[in-house]
């Protein structure tokens, strides 16, 4: 068996294919494009579903390439010998041209060659479906197998289950494969060990998939105008296999990741299962995000859908860094080690390195400060807590308030034997949801994107930031005319008919920081509009307000009519510093700023 690193795999495979008629095609975005029924590209099949149903690709019908792919139903799994969030499939196609027995042939040649992997063909096993209402047992994938030399005790049937790919979705093209395996050496499990065993035993590390059917809305079988073969080989198995290790995370595509997350935490890997675990955690999350970041469709950090999966990878990350005493700022360091090992191929994660890094530090900086409290209230909750249960209402109060995702406070939870209840979260979130809809006046006015601390910090610095545009321009004019806030970042529009000069915005900014340096309570009064009025404060859309508002004080410096949440006093909020003044429309101006902490 030839030894080889992940780079000289990945262009052995793809010459290989050219070789057999086969045009090389890019990898598509890791955001499946019109496919709402996923959010990451998990197969290298989902970019070609239009080719697999028939329509004609503009390369032809033999194709090959390296797809990058996401997959994070077993993200609790990661940490272990094999299982990553972001792996490379190297796949071949044909798209109504040959089928199984030239697959199949490609397939050994590919694994047994000297030219090729060369691997000892007595150490290969196989499964074929073995049939049931919908389709017949697959005798036709083994008969191929038992072609090239295989003996026949090496190939078992398996049910759908095992050996039969699905669509992505509820519909889609679909049909029977045929699993590769390698024997890894250890001993059998039991009498009934067999490729297709989870044990351990047998590595899968190809699958061919003979797409011949079409599932239906009303789940019927129907046979594909053509046949089609989809195959995909993990890159990162199979370069474990060729090396000779245990894990994953032990091939050279991990060394350069796994050796910068060494040097920045001054701890061994392999020292200990423990440390291993966080070390890989690290690496394949970090990795993931990477690829996400700078990926040609690039996403970043939020609260929904392939935002909310990136800032779990990161925030979960940031977690363990924190336990292996990795040095606040340095996921960065770690995303240059995986750019240098995969730019060269990607050209997208060179090209938007700088983008990368700029999201990661955000990120770990919004994150950070948050974690260090949530932490602090996780550990108080627990202190409390009576039975072995979080109620779902405190597992929501960590997430709305300090940005805890519903996982981070169940794995904390696990750590010590607890449990949370998850349907608990849901209500409660979905009674937040409904909340903030019948709400959504209040959101207009307040611009909040969400209720997490962050913001909350980023809502006082505006009122703040208001009380002192009004003090330095000695306007009584200066009035709201919109907000936007985020967990990063404030912009606030308002009128005033030019441009602000430095030394106003630099008064600006002294304004708001001292408020903050005097480290004042920020009060909050419930009373009638009219009694808002007659106290001074200053509000926008009172017409859209109830019988009763909210006013909220900076005493000696702020009070103002408003619905969302704030800190409880100005020393949380860190440092102010404006971004940007520019106008925003005919006689209003607009500032974007943030906040910062030493």
């Amino acid at each position: 068996m030839r030894s080889m690193t992940s780079k000289e795999l990945r262009q052995l495979y793809l010459d290989f294919f050219v070789s057999k008629g086969h045009v090389v095609i890019p990898s598509a975005s890791l955001i499946p494009e019109n496919d709402p029924t996923v959010l990451f590209t998990t197969a290298g099949m989902h970019p070609l579903v239009p080719y697999l149903m028939g329509e004609t690709h503009p390369e032809g019908k033999r194709l090959v390439d390296v797809q990058k792919c996401v997959r994070t139903g077993d993200i609790d799994e990661v940490g272990d010998a094999s299982h990553c969030t972001f792996f490379e499939m190297l796949g071949n196609w044909s798209l109504g041209d040959y089928f199984k027995k030239e697959s199949i042939a490609y397939s050994w040649e590919f694994l047994t060659s000297p030219d090729c992997l060369g691997i000892d063909p007595n150490l290969l096993y196989f499964t074929c479906f073995e049939g049931d209402e919908n389709a017949p047992r697959d005798t036709v994938a083994h008969d191929c197998w038992v072609s090239q030399g295989v003996d026949p005790s090496h190939i078992v049937y398996l049910p759908k289950k095992n050996n039969w790919w699905g669509p992505a979705g509820m519909t889609g093209p679909c049909g029977p494969d045929t699993e590769i395996f390698y024997d890894t050496g250890k001993p059998v499990c039991g009498p009934d060990c067999k490729a297709g065993c989870d044990c351990g035993k047998y590595l899968e590390i190809w699958n061919n998939v003979f797409m011949e059917y079409n599932k239906t809305a009303e789940g019927a079988f129907e046979p594909l105008a053509q046949k089609n073969v989809d195959t995909g080989m993990g890159l990162d198995r199979t370069v474990a296999t060729l090396q000779g290790v245990g894990s994953v995370y032990d091939t050279d595509a991990f060394s350069g990741i796994i050796a910068s997350i060494a040097a920045l935490s001054g701890k061994q890997y392999g020292k200990s299962d423990e440390i291993t675990r966080m070390f890989r955690i690290i690496a394949d999350h970090i990795r993931c995000a990477t690829f996400m970041l700078g990926d040609q469709r690039g996403i970043t950090p939020s609260n929904v859908d392939q935002g909310y999966i990136l800032r779990r990878l990161i925030r979960r990350a940031i977690r363990f860094a924190m336990q292996l005493d990795i040095p606040d700022g340095s996921l960065t360091q770690i995303a240059d080690a995986v750019i240098a090992q995969y730019g060269g191929f990607y050209h997208e994660l060179a090209d938007n390195r700088e983008k990368i890094l700029d999201e990661l530090t955000k990120e770990e900086q919004r994150f950070e400060h948050a974690l260090k409290k949530g932490i602090r209230e996780f550990e108080r909750l627990v202190g409390t807590l009576e039975g072995d249960t979080i109620d779902g209402v405190s597992a929501f109060h960590l997430y709305d308030t300090f940005g805890f995702p519903l996982e981070l406070t169940q794995e904390l939870a696990a750590e010590r034997t607890l449990k949370v209840d998850a349907s608990g979260f849901d209500e409660a979130f979905k009674a937040h949801q409904e909340l903030s809809h019948a709400g959504a006046e209040q959101r207009f006015q307040g611009g909040l994107a969400d209720h997490t601390e962050e913001t909350a910090r980023l809502h006082t610095a505006t009122h703040l930031l208001q009380a002192a545009l009004r003090h330095v321009l000695n306007s009584d004019e200066v009035a709201q005319k919109g907000s936007n806030i985020t967990a990063e970042r404030l912009r606030f529009d308002f009128s005033f008919p030019r441009k602000l000069t430095p030394e106003e915005l630099a008064a600006v900014e002294a304004f708001v920081n001292e408020a903050i340096a005097q480290d004042v309570e920020v009060l909050c009064e419930e009373m009638t509009v009219d009694e808002a009025r007659e106290s001074g404060a200053i509000g926008l859309f009172e017409s859209k307000y109830g019988s009763k508002v909210k006013v909220y004080t900076v005493p000696g410096f702020s009070r103002e009519i408003c619905g969302g949440p704030h800190a409880a006093r100005t020393g949380e909020l860190g440092s102010f510093k404006i971004k940007k003044e520019e106008a925003s429309s005919a006689g209003v101006r607009r500032i974007k700023a943030v906040l910062t902490h030493a």
